[in-house]
Order: C-alpha cells, then sequence, then structure tokens
C-alpha cells in the first residue's frame, strides 16, 4: 500500500474502541468512510461481509439522504452485486427487469437499445432510494456505527501511516483514528477537496440546459424511453408499479414557479409520439425538482491512504444512466482491495484501485456524452448538427453491428475486469 511515503498498516488493526481526550471523543477502525449514501453505505456494509471494520460519517441526517431523488436504472452487474451482498429480495419483489431502453425519434420508429438480445443480460427499473433504504435496513440489523448530522469534517495526514478524521456533532469534538480513508461524500464533499491542486486533475463539461423531472404516483409506461424531438429531450422512467419519474429538458436558469404540473404534463407530452403520449398517466406531482447537467473526472482517485469513490471522484449526465452504476463498481473494486489488503497483505488491487475504476469511469463519461449530445437541442444547435444527429440515428437503427456495440456499453462491462 506504501505510496506517496504511506507504508501498508498491519492486517491486525484492533477493532474500533471509544476513549475521550479531553472534551473529544475518540474512536479507532480501519475504515473511516465519509459519507452516508448508497456508495459508503455499500462500501461499509461490503467490508463488513469481508471482515473488515468501518465507521461511517454523514454530515446529513438519515431522513435527509432518503428524500434525495436519484436514478433508478441498474446494470445487471450492479443488481447480481446487490443479490450476492443480500440486498437483493426487495428489489427482486418491487423493481421490473427490462430487456433495455427505447429511443422515441420525433418522425422516426421507436428504436430499443437492446441489451439483452446483444448481452444475454437485462437493466432493472429499482430507484436509488430504495437501495438506500435497503441498505440502511442492513445496517441497522448488524449494528454498524453511523455518525449523522457531522459538521466541519476533514481529513488529516492520509499520506501519513496514521491518516485521521475529525468533526463535530452537537457540539462535541470527534475523532477517528484509522488506517483507511474512503471519501464517498459527493460532489461538494470534503474528500477531493483534500487532494492538493498540485496533485489533482479534474476534466470537466458542463451543458446549457438541465432535466425539470417530476415524480407521481401514477402507473409507468412499460418501457423507459428516451424522447428526442426538436422541442427537447424527455425521459419516461419508473421506480414501481404506482411510481412515476419523467423529466424534460429545460435551459439552464428555469424557474420551478413557472412550471405547475398540467404545464409540465402538457411539454411532456409534446415531446412524445402521439401513441406513448396518450398513455402516459397524468397525476399530481409529489415531487418536483431541476438538475444540472455536468461532466466530470477527477484524477487519481487515490492520494495516500484516501481513495475517492461516487460522486466524489466523477459526475455523468443522467442520459447514460450511469451515476449508480459507476458508483457501485468504484465500492466493488475499493473493498475486494481492502479486504486483500486487511486480510492477505496483498495491494496488488489498492495499488491499481484509480487506473481500474477510472477505465470504467471514461467509458461511462464517452457512452453518457455521446447520448446526451445525440438526444439533446443544443442552444447553438443548426441544420448541419440536426441532420447530422438524424443520420447517427438511421445508422443506429440500420447496423446490427452499431446496436450491439451501443447494448455492450449501455450495460456495462462486467464488474471482474
Amino acid at each position: 500500500m506504501a505510496q506517496n511515503g504511506s507504508s501498508p498498516a498491519s492486517p491486525a488493526a484492533p477493532r474500533p474502541s471509544r476513549r475521550h481526550t479531553g472534551a473529544a471523543v475518540r474512536r479507532r477502525t480501519r475504515v473511516a468512510v465519509i459519507g452516508g449514501g448508497p456508495a459508503g453505505l455499500l462500501l461499509s456494509h461490503m467490508l463488513h461481509l469481508g471482515g473488515v471494520d468501518s465507521i461511517v460519517v454523514e454530515r446529513q441526517t438519515k431522513a435527509h439522504v432518503l428524500s434525495r431523488i436519484r436514478a433508478g436504472v441498474l446494470e445487471e452487474g450492479t443488481v447480481r452485486l446487490l443479490r450476492d451482498v443480500g440486498l437483493g429480495d426487495r428489489m427482486d419483489r418491487e423493481g421490473k427487469p427490462h430487456d433495455g431502453t427505447v429511443i422515441a425519434w420525433q418522425d422516426r420508429a421507436p428504436f430499443l437499445i437492446d441489451t439483452h438480445k446483444h448481452t444475454g443480460r437485462k437493466m432493472m427499473a429499482y430507484g436509488q432510494t430504495a437501495i438506500t433504504q435497503d441498505l440502511y435496513a442492513a445496517y441497522e440489523r448488524r449494528g454498524g456505527e453511523l455518525v449523522e448530522g457531522a459538521a466541519d469534517v476533514r481529513l488529516h495526514d492520509v499520506t501519513s501511516d496514521s491518516p485521521f478524521v475529525t468533526f463535530t456533532r452537537d457540539g462535541i469534538a470527534h475523532r477517528i483514528d484509522c488506517d483507511v480513508v474512503a471519501g464517498c461524500d459527493g460532489f461538494h464533499g470534503v474528500s477531493r477537496q483534500s487532494i492538493p491542486a498540485d496533485v489533482l486533475r479534474t476534466f470537466e463539461r458542463a451543458y446549457p440546459f438541465g432535466w425539470l423531472g417530476i415524480m407521481s404516483e401514477t402507473p409507468p409506461l412499460d418501457d423507459i424511453i428516451y424522447a428526442q424531438h426538436e422541442r427537447g429531450f424527455a425521459l419516461a422512467s419508473q421506480r414501481s408499479p404506482m411510481l412515476s419519474r419523467y423529466y424534460v429538458q429545460c435551459p439552464i436558469g428555469t424557474d420551478l414557479a413557472d412550471w405547475p404540473d398540467d404545464r409540465f404534463w402538457a411539454e411532456l407530452k409534446a415531446r412524445f409520439p402521439k401513441p406513448l403520449a396518450d398513455r402516459i398517466a397524468t397525476g399530481p406531482s409529489i415531487e418536483k425538482s431541476i438538475a444540472p447537467l455536468r461532466s466530470f473526472v477527477a484524477e487519481p482517485m487515490r492520494y495516500g491512504r484516501l481513495f475517492l469513490a461516487g460522486d466524489a471522484a466523477h459526475i455523468v449526465p443522467p442520459t447514460g444512466a450511469k451515476g449508480l452504476n459507476l458508483a457501485v463498481s468504484d465500492v466493488f473494486y475499493l473493498q475486494r482491495a481492502l479486504v486483500a489488503h486487511f486480510k492477505a497483505g496483498d495491494d496488488r488491487w489498492l495499488d491499481s484501485y484509480s487506473e481500474t475504476a477510472l477505465r470504467r469511469v471514461w467509458g461511462a463519461e464517452r457512452l453518457s456524452w455521446w447520448l446526451t449530445r445525440l438526444l439533446h437541442v443544443f442552444p447553438e444547435q443548426d441544420g448541419f448538427d440536426t441532420r447530422v444527429n438524424q443520420n447517427e440515428f438511421d445508422h443506429l437503427c440500420a447496423s446490427p453491428t452499431a446496436q450491439a456495440a451501443l447494448a455492450e456499453q449501455y450495460i456495462g462491462l462486467p464488474l471482474e475486469t
């Protein structure tokens, strides 16, 4: 594990303990996980299964974390991993398998990105909120230690043999001594910001539009459908048999107050072919929000004994449904590496973690960028751009080779690679 002046930690690190030093509460664990979203909770859960202890530090409350509305389309590898770690029962009951995703182009016949035909694997519609609920339930069943409401979280000495994390909670200072810090605290978290600017390289593309989305307690369409239209992109997705999620492309600076439900439904239906629009069941929204679109990658995903995972290291536009799936693949690689390090003193996977994870990240970034460019209307788009996109879609519809290549990328690489 030696990197940036650090040396391997002993596989015999002690179990977490509590002691007081003055007014501070002090603990010891092998892995301090920063962030209690799905990436951090899944990593802690999988570390526990591998016999490695951890403490999760989250600045928000459980209620706040569960209130976040996020993606809900899972790759086959994500589905299989959740089953393998004992988190698949509810998903298999309530989730909806899909052969792929439909593209409804304005004046052309709908096209299915047929992952099942070309790869033998299916997608699964199952909301991130439900996954997070399942992770919280598993965490509570085993009595895992999760700190909520942690303020002023700071990482210290991450290039040394003895990194530690400090924070305050209810006015009391806390310190967690550890062997490794896992930064799973999202794009705005402290983990990535703890890597010096002369070490970290970032790559970013901000898109000149966002997605205006609503959730409604209405039966969803049978398929997940991308709609390409001259008015802008739209998406029909699903969370459960009576919970639908819809989006329309909107300009940067759009005000939610200007979008009552009736206007949203009218605009959504205008962007779908009439046979599909007529099947959309409308109803009062139970959640409404605007999400900006961004492509972002930070390299490396390791600095000393700090390892980044999930949105702390990368953001993809949601067009490719890759955000949650990338976080899961990061966690898979990181947990495998940490268990090998602590249990067998084997650092091969730990030393190659950043390189391995980034291969999948850049593949997902490229696919998400490509789909975003193909399916959205850009402010500067002219007739040439429109014709090129139409031709690209027509080529996709006509070429079995292109269809197979897209299906392979869309379903995601096997996690073992």
